[in-house]
């Protein structure tokens, strides 16, 4: 009830106001624009230049550029949740901020460096290439707001201003807070951006720099321990909180802090047909993971004993494991480019690492934990940028030069037959180090200490996707040799009490994995289809990178102007769908994923229904979640023992000003 009051609050006075004829302005007014006025302005005013949609620029790391954009589309609505991208290929659990478990494995993302791991509790985590830049003719504001499951609420604002053509700031905070159906489930989370852009009016030097303080606190429950009663449906296990769950106070911390710079220099005082460039890249970043449980023994429902969870520990209670990482990346190169030939850039740099725990661990048998890893390695690299005519490229190889084996090949290819035709190429070839937590972990749990020296990961990876008015596809093909991943080792008489343990493990034999993707709309008048299937097929001799065969999500709309065309609204239903697979469970104590062959999960379909509306630069969303929950079976699952999301209705909006 409180969401309808706010929607009669907020959008009745909105249409009201957005139908009034603008007065005209009075000659004794004063004209208080000294350069641009907003593309909100409806009140005409004498010699005021109107600034225009192109010139609200967002800019990525690697110089690509987009604009501005308050459309209201199905693609938009798809982009209206914690992460503000689509999630089409992850599968939520229950709690919005939880970790997020994959359907399509494509979307894994590399770095032939090492990384901290932890890799589920970064889902909330902005990397370094995912910050955006800016420039804007007059101040630029944008705010976000979602309501989350039970109490709390998910909220993003954002303001960018150029102080003058030259220099440009902008600073944004999001902050997640959501309770959840379950016990033991509250998700917190903040991330705050600032970013700076600068240039010379010649562009002679040029820089973009960023910090950011992140933080995300999850309640870990652990899952249910009997899936009987969430799968029996019976009117008391409806609420949630009498499920029972295996931790009642367990608590996972991540936080982090960066500084990153990216600039350069033009040696040549003009820019012309040739031109010598020197640049700069630092990224300095230290990251805090902890785990912490207060009781260790859990309660399960037929099991007399209490039950270890994790295994046998060092301490009887208040666990509290912690990891430290410090990375300062550097990177110095020096740039030739030529207007017929492209950009030929050279390149060293240094990457330095310390991975740290506050002891050494030595057991009976004569085997040692180390306190830490620290890693120092150097690369010499080339880049080569072309861009004429209808063709866009850019070619990467890096090579380390110290004692550790790591490349990487990565070249993109782009061809715009037209503005609504266009083709991606891209092959990529990494030879990985593995991210520090496998080679390196400390607990107060007996069983989760170890200390390993894996092999490097090698991945290759060829894909093309095609851009058209009539269809949207993709096809990727990824062989993956020594790949690394979590595994339950827990044995039979473990598995009889409920005792997980996990440990890191390398496979040796090779991993084929292909991917076809596609999308097409329909549009039938007022109303349109929009189709996305994902078809997967992975080669492998053992069960070690599991997804669903068929992943599908079809939305049926209807849309249309109201009001004299001040209210742009669309209204329909969304399906979505994915085959049964041995999912990837979830181990709080390691933030990770890991394998195991079980259960299966899917096989079940999802319906949400939404009404989507636009007024100006204002979008509102309204969208019953799961609404088949209400009548179907609990059958649904977002990992073996974590239940996907019962129904609930939620509402949004995303606020623009240009002023």
């Amino acid at each position: 009830m409180r969401i309808f009051i706010f929607l009669y609050l907020l959008i009745v006075p909105a249409l009201l106001f957005s139908q009034e004829k603008p007065k005209p302005a009075s000659k004794n007014n004063l004209d208080m624009n000294t350069q641009y006025s907003s593309i909100t302005d409806t009140v005409k005013k004498k010699k005021a230049k109107i600034a225009t949609i192109d010139q609200y620029q967002i800019i990525t790391l690697e110089h690509d550029t987009i604009y501005a954009d308050t459309s209201l589309t199905i693609k938009s609505a798809y982009k209206q949740n914690h992460l503000r991208k689509d999630l089409f290929g992850l599968l939520e659990f229950s709690n919005i901020g939880q970790p997020l478990n994959t359907l399509q494995y494509s979307l894994t993302s590399f770095s032939p460096y090492p990384e901290i791991g932890f890799s589920a509790m970064h889902s909330n985590y902005i990397q370094a290439d995912e910050v955006r830049y800016y420039s804007a003719a007059t101040p630029f504001t944008e705010l976000f707001f979602n309501t989350t499951i039970n109490k709390g609420q998910n909220v993003d604002s954002f303001i960018t201003l150029n102080v003058s053509k030259n220099l440009n700031f902008s600073i944004a905070y999001k902050g997640l807070r959501s309770e959840g159906d379950y016990i033991n489930q509250l998700v917190s989370a903040g991330n705050f951006r600032f970013t700076t852009s600068y240039a010379t009016t010649s562009r002679r030097y040029a820089l973009n720099a960023h910090y950011t303080y992140q933080d995300n606190s999850n309640e870990e429950n652990g899952g249910i321990t009997t899936t009987e009663d969430f799968e029996s449906d019976d009117p008391d296990f409806k609420n949630r909180q009498r499920l029972q769950v295996y931790l009642t106070d367990a608590k996972s911390f991540l936080k982090g802090r960066r500084l990153f710079f990216d600039h350069a220099f033009r040696i040549n005082p003009t820019h012309g047909d040739n031109n010598l460039y020197i640049n700069h890249q630092l990224n300095y970043e230290n990251k805090f993971f902890e785990y912490n449980q207060p009781t260790v023994l859990s309660a399960v429902d037929g099991i007399e004993d209490p039950v270890k969870r994790f295994g046998e520990s060092y301490v009887t209670s208040n666990i509290n494991d912690q990891t430290h990482f410090e990375r300062l990346y550097n990177k110095v190169g020096a740039a030739y480019e030529n207007s017929l030939l492209g950009k030929f850039n050279f390149f060293v740099d240094d990457y330095r690492s310390n991975y740290q725990y506050d002891k050494i661990i030595i057991f009976k048998d004569g085997r040692t934990i180390q306190d830490n890893l620290f890693l120092q390695i150097n690369n010499v690299g080339g880049q080569y940028e072309y861009q004429k005519n209808k063709w866009n490229g850019r070619f990467l190889y890096t090579r380390s030069i110290t004692n550790q084996s790591l490349s990487d090949l990565d070249a993109k290819l782009r061809y715009t037959l037209s503005k609504k035709i266009q083709f991606d190429f891209r092959y990529r070839n990494i030879n990985k180090l593995p991210n520090n937590n496998y080679n390196l972990y400390q607990s107060s749990y007996v069983s989760y200490n170890w200390s390993n020296d894996f092999k490097n990961e090698k991945i290759n990876s060829l894909g093309a996707n095609i851009y058209t008015p009539w269809l949207n596809a993709e096809v990727n093909y990824t062989v993956l040799k020594d790949h690394l991943y979590f595994e339950d080792v827990s044995d039979d008489e473990e598995d009889a009490v409920r005792t997980q343990i996990i440990s890191p493990a390398q496979y040796g034999n090779a991993i084929n994995y292909l991917e076809i993707k596609a999308n097409k709309e329909f549009k039938f008048g007022k109303f349109a289809l929009d189709n996305t299937l994902l078809y997967q097929k992975v080669d492998q001799s053992d069960l070690i990178l599991n997804v669903p065969d068929f992943v599908t999500r079809n939305t049926f709309y209807y849309s249309n102007h109201y009001f004299k065309k001040a209210l742009y609204a669309q209204a329909g239903i969304v399906f979505n769908y994915f085959t049964k697979y041995y999912a990837n469970d979830y181990n709080p104590v390691i933030g990770e994923f890991f394998v195991q062959d079980k259960k299966e999960i899917g096989n079940y379909a999802t319906f949400d229904v939404f009404l989507n509306a636009r007024i100006r630069q204002t979008r509102f969303y309204l969208k019953g979640e799961h609404l088949n929950a209400l009548f179907s079976s609990s059958n649904y699952y977002s990992a073996p023992n974590n239940p996907y999301r019962d129904f609930v209705i939620r509402f949004g909006l995303v606020w623009n000003f240009f002023q």
